[in-house]
């Protein structure tokens, strides 16, 4: 039998280690403030704050925990905080972590959202956002070479990638095959050969890669509320998963099946399953369904959506709620279409974060049995890769909307393609969207500052060629 005072460090972490949850939730809210500039700003933020300057966590111990959630569908970024916060104080530090990581991008993107909605017929708003657009497309062609760099190491890996983007541009398969598959040649890969198979170890966070921080809080042994139990996995997955189905059920038996906010509720829930390899390899995905299946937006407005989730902090998944948001505005069915977007909003906000939570509190305590398990990280690594494919896709398909007016649909051979009528191609939005580049990738110019450039130097030209 345990001792009393086992006891009591079992039932409060913060014994253990000595960080107060007060203390915690200032440091919380801190990187909640930082939070911009996505996964790799906000992880490089977590990781000088919480290893370098906090010294809660080792470096190993930061980066094994960074695997997992990379491994999991949903903002890494996030759940990354959501781990760490219930390392240190146990579910109830892990909820305030991740919830306080969302809740300022939730804020910004819901009051964003009701501007746009109701203004975006104004010129100046399609003036700003002209330009917003061009930078985004730069943005995501930056991210894609920057995890390409990172993920693309071995010929296997590129195999990977371009077997990927041919599968998802050419073929239309479905999302959540490619990276099923990739995740299996992963394990298989790292298996039989994994010199070439395991490639990622995380982002690049520190420049002492890989060097443990000894003096950490929290760096070799788990935390006693990190032992897994059966009894504690049963109870966790009945109570997120209640959690996670309650509003979906519930919206069934009220409005119906076929209510936007039911479609919305089922759509983002399926959404948080498949969401591997980051916001850009799944926003692709997204864009097809919401626009085009659901039509409850047009495909420029994805664009401006993204440039609200990268100019504001907190995951860049938050893009969802504009989705949502617009749906509901445009479907409003008994409501307001303001009332009707907010609705909307904070459904969807609810059925794509709340299964974050329950990855980490569910599955957390069984990986930190498996740190150092060569096979996640191969079926990670293999993920990875066919996200490059994605995310090239995604880049291809802003692209298109971006620097031309009329596009038109191929199919023959087997494949669906979407190309341009190059005799309508927006130079201004070209010339724009090449610029971002080259000051983010030449000249290193941050992200918020391109974006503000871009939005003012499209304003400009926008609104001087409108009387024409």
């Amino acid at each position: 039998m345990r001792s009393g005072e086992d006891m009591s460090v079992a039932n409060d972490p913060a014994q253990a280690h000595g960080v107060s949850f007060r203390e915690a939730v200032k440091v919380w809210t801190r990187v909640a403030a930082l939070s911009f500039g996505g996964p790799a700003g906000q992880i490089a933020v977590m990781h000088r704050i919480l290893v370098e300057e906090k010294r809660w966590v080792g470096e190993n111990r930061f980066l094994h925990a960074l695997n997992y959630c990379m491994l999991l569908p949903g903002p890494e970024a996030m759940q990354l905080a959501t781990y760490i916060g219930w390392l240190l104080h146990g579910v109830r530090g892990g909820l305030v972590a991740g919830c306080l990581f969302v809740l300022p991008g939730f804020i910004a993107i819901l009051a964003l959202s009701i501007l746009y909605a109701s203004f975006q017929d104004l010129s100046w708003v399609q003036a700003v956002f002209f330009g917003i657009k061009a930078a985004v497309l730069a943005i995501v062609i930056e991210a894609l070479l920057r995890i390409g760099k990172r993920a693309l190491k071995t010929w296997p890996m590129y195999a990977i990638a371009a077997a990927a983007f041919v599968a998802i541009f050419a073929f239309k398969v479905p999302f959540p095959l490619i990276i099923a598959a990739a995740a299996l040649v992963g394990f298989l890969g790292g298996r039989f050969d994994p010199a070439r198979f395991l490639v990622i170890k995380g982002h690049d966070v520190s420049d002492e890669d890989g060097a443990e921080t000894t003096d950490a809080l929290i760096h070799a042994g788990s935390p006693q509320n990190a032992r897994p139990s059966w009894g504690g996995l049963i109870r966790t997955a009945l109570t997120w998963l209640g959690l996670w189905a309650a509003p979906i059920l519930a919206l069934i038996a009220i409005v119906g099946p076929d209510h936007v906010f039911t479609e919305l509720a089922i759509f983002f829930s399926k959404l948080a399953v498949v969401t591997f390899g980051g916001a850009y390899a799944v926003l692709a995905y997204m864009a097809q369904e919401a626009v085009q299946t659901h039509g409850w937006l047009a495909p420029g407005e994805m664009l401006d959506g993204l440039g609200m989730a990268e100019t504001t902090p907190g995951p860049l998944i938050q893009v969802v709620q504009f989705v949502g948001y617009m749906g509901g505005f445009r479907e409003a069915s008994g409501l307001s279409p303001l009332l009707s977007g907010i609705v909307a909003s904070i459904i969807v906000t609810w059925v794509t974060f709340v299964p974050c939570f329950l990855w980490i509190f569910l599955g957390a305590p069984f990986i930190e049995k498996l740190r150092g398990a060569k096979l996640l990280t191969a079926a990670l690594s293999a993920v990875t890769a066919a996200g490059v494919g994605v995310i090239l896709n995604l880049a291809i398909w802003f692209a298109l909307h971006v620097a031309f007016a009329q596009l038109f649909r191929y199919q023959g051979y087997g494949t669906n393609l979407l190309l341009p009528d190059l005799a309508s191609i927006d130079i201004a939005s070209v010339l724009i969207a090449a610029a971002a580049l080259i000051a983010m990738l030449r000249f290193k110019v941050g992200m918020l500052i391109v974006l503000a450039a871009s939005a003012l130097v499209g304003a400009a030209y926008y609104l001087a060629v409108l009387p024409a």
